[in-house]
């Protein structure tokens, strides 16, 4: 009974694993990027785009047609160690074209990480925003995350075992009602035997 207990709890999160992998990969499909939602880290965009809103962007937008004004999501050129989401505020260079970007919020643009940004550090156009959802990221951070998913398979298992114990229960009472059955249809025999002597 308790292996099949296990065995279900796995299957369930074999089902959900699976799930999420499937949608996850649809959502890199659909939008043309490994990584299609970034959230936002600093306020060097605000008032566009405040901290915690997280961005959709995509990877359909080719290079050649990102314009002056579009907000884009970049590797920073100086390391390549993080990514950036700003303002395009000038095209410097046609060939290859190189872009320098600016947030809404910042005096002037950064060398290293507001320019050149070239087709290498591209990674795409932000097509969409979600206001402050972002915080659960915020809330999420280890252990929470780690705690989160313990109490979500310690009410798979509880739920699990609960119905097995449920089951088991149905049995006997099954059993015993059947047990009674019987013995009613004996003494009922017996008790016409005992009407005719």
């Amino acid at each position: 009974m308790v292996s099949s207990s296990i065995k279900n709890i796995v299957r369930d999160i074999i089902i959900v694993a699976a799930g999420v992998a499937v949608i996850w990969i649809g959502l890199q499909v659909y939008f043309g990027t490994p990584n299609p939602f970034y959230v936002v880290s600093s306020g060097s965009m605000y008032p566009q785009l405040a901290m915690y809103d997280i961005i959709v962007i995509t990877g359909h937008v080719p290079f050649e047609d990102v314009t002056v004004a579009d907000i884009i999501v970049f590797d920073r050129p100086k390391d390549h160690d993080k990514v950036i989401v700003h303002r395009v505020v000038a095209v410097v260079d046609d060939d290859p074209k190189t872009l320098r970007t600016k947030g809404d919020n910042n005096q002037a643009s950064i060398p290293g990480t507001d320019f050149p940004i070239t087709e290498e550090e591209y990674i795409g156009t932000v097509v969409h925003l979600i206001p402050q959802v972002g915080y659960i990221t915020k809330i999420l951070q280890p252990p929470i995350n780690y705690i989160i998913i313990a109490i979500i398979i310690g009410i798979m298992i509880i739920k699990q075992i609960s119905k097995n114990y449920k089951q088991k229960q149905q049995t006997i009472n099954d059993f015993d009602e059947s047990q009674l059955n019987k013995n009613l249809d004996v003494l009922s025999k017996d008790e016409v035997f005992f009407r005719i002597v």
